[in-house]
């Protein structure tokens, strides 16, 4: 029995991406714009940024959804 896949074909491509931003030094983090040093907050930013692209990634886990925050 074959399982699902997890992630897309995509998500893999834009995690690709931040991976070798982070080996050449350019890839910077959100709010305070400081280089990435460290693989697995590369991975966490190429994921991010897959999941606006609408890429298949599912989505993250211990956070509320925008719209539950919105109703209060």
């Amino acid at each position: 029995m074959a399982t699902r896949r997890k992630y897309g074909k995509k998500a893999q491509k834009t995690v690709e991406s931040a991976m070798r931003r982070r080996k050449r030094g350019t890839l910077k983090s959100g709010r305070s714009g400081r280089k990435v040093k460290s693989r697995k907050q590369a991975i966490a930013i190429g994921l991010s940024e897959a999941r606006e692209k609408g890429a298949k990634v599912p989505p993250r886990k211990g956070r509320r959804s925008a719209t539950r925050r919105k109703k209060k």
